[in-house]
């Protein structure tokens, strides 16, 4: 099929899988259900294909959104921040020592490939960085793409099952009515704060440029708007789409036993942060819901979504995310030089 009708064909499916998951009630549907969908279709071999050129379009649109929701009170909060950032380093450090030594040990995968696949960093920079070391690239792919699916789909069955949370489409009521300067203002958001994210060299540049610009604006007080209900459910929808679509070509054997990786890595980690967000919640009083979303090892786009959604504090919450990616890329590179031979 021509790359067109495959697109076509994927992002079909993916609005199939968010009505379906919508109707159901199910946490996150819109992202969830086409990533569930679009992915199941994928490991089935079907022609299917994710608009990955869309993602820069699509992650903005989900920056601009998440930036309405800082307010002033988030400027009074620094002293309490810089503690929670220092339980973020330590936890970083801890995760590291529990997780690469699984992927060595459980996965037997080499020093160098279970580094990359363990640490907590952004999907292209492990793979960047791995590839340069001779690392095993696939399998670190297939580690990063499973932890941020097996992360937003536990945290999510957390927030709505255990912790009670509505974690819908529903819980993303929108902001004031949008009128043109509204509009033009959340757009110009989007596209420079893309262009200054991508030549500032900003992590995530196409999400957190908009981010901040967005943020900057709201709270300046220019607007009070966000994108519509609509556009931010159709973004989401593709987003799905995208991520499920990663897993084209995979054989379901390799598929099974990576997400068994994945899965036990991602318990594992979420362990961690559950005591890293008690500590938070003792030293300056976050609550529990709010730090393990600080500190869960998914995506920053995703986890923002399901903090906009129970109402969690989406600054706090991008902040440590964009601190995690930050600690990650600088230290990774350098502290895989004390990596034990293989044997």
């Amino acid at each position: 099929m021509p790359t067109l009708a495959r697109i076509a064909a994927g992002l079909a499916l993916g609005t199939v899988g968010g009505m379906v998951f919508h109707a159901l009630a199910l946490p996150l549907p819109w992202m969830l259900g086409a990533l569930f969908v679009t992915m199941t279709a994928s490991v089935a071999g079907l022609p299917v294909q994710g608009p990955a050129r869309l993602r820069s379009a699509i992650v903005a649109i989900i920056g601009v959104l998440l930036g309405s929701r800082f307010t002033p009170e988030v400027m009074g909060q620094v002293g309490e921040t810089l503690v929670t950032l220092a339980i973020l380093l330590v936890y970083l450090v801890v995760v590291a020592l529990v997780v690469v030594p699984f992927y060595r040990y459980v996965g037997r995968q080499d020093w160098t490939t279970a580094y990359f696949a363990g640490m907590p960093g952004g999907l292209s920079e492990m793979i960047e960085f791995g590839e340069a070391r001779g690392a095993n690239v696939p399998a670190i792919v297939l580690a990063h793409s499973l932890r941020i699916v097996v992360t937003i789909a536990l945290m999510a069955f957390l927030f709505r099952v255990v912790l009670g949370h509505d974690v819908g489409a529903a819980a993303m009521a929108p902001g004031p009515a949008l009128g043109l300067v509204d509009a033009a203002i959340l757009t110009a958001s989007a596209v420079l704060g893309a262009f200054a994210g991508t030549r500032l060299k900003l992590p995530a540049p196409t999400f957190l440029g908009p981010l901040i610009l967005s943020a900057a604006v709201h709270l300046a007080g220019f607007t009070e708007s966000a994108p519509p209900t609509l556009l931010v459910n159709a973004a989401q929808v593709v987003l799905g789409t995208i991520l499920g679509c990663r897993f084209l070509g995979i054989a379901p054997v390799m598929l099974a036993r990576a997400g068994l990786l994945s899965l036990g890595s991602t318990i594992l980690t979420l362990a961690l942060a559950g005591v890293a967000g008690l500590a938070m919640g003792r030293a300056v009083g976050v609550g529990l819901d709010q730090a393990l979303l600080a500190l869960a090892p998914g995506g920053l786009t995703e986890m923002g979504l399901i903090a906009l959604a129970i109402h969690a504090d989406v600054a706090f919450v991008a902040l440590h995310h964009v601190a995690r990616i930050l600690v990650v890329l600088v230290l990774a590179p350098l502290a895989v030089r004390l990596l034990p031979g293989d044997d």
